[in-house]
């Protein structure tokens, strides 16, 4: 994953951060057993998705062509044979 900048860009940081503090948050209160306060730390990593997808939306994500695992090449995969069931 290293070689490929998997999540290295300010909108995944960002969604990750959020999403963290909200199950923190509502790990803390689970304990404390206090219910509101557990459905508000859900609701915080749900906000953590939305705030990455909108940062992605802004330009700050990684972009689908700049991913290779988007990037086919043709000639590797032409020249393969079908998998066979024998056994």
């Amino acid at each position: 994953m290293a070689g490929s900048s998997h999540g290295h860009t300010p909108a995944a940081w960002t969604g990750v951060i959020i999403v963290f503090i909200g199950f923190t948050v509502a790990g803390a209160f689970m304990v404390m057993a206090e219910p509101l306060g557990f459905w508000a730390g859900m609701v915080i990593v749900a906000l953590g998705g939305v705030v990455g997808g909108i940062m992605r939306a802004m330009g700050l994500g990684m972009p689908k062509e700049a991913h290779p695992v988007h990037q086919v090449t043709t000639t590797a995969t032409a020249t393969r044979e079908p998998a066979s069931a024998e056994a």
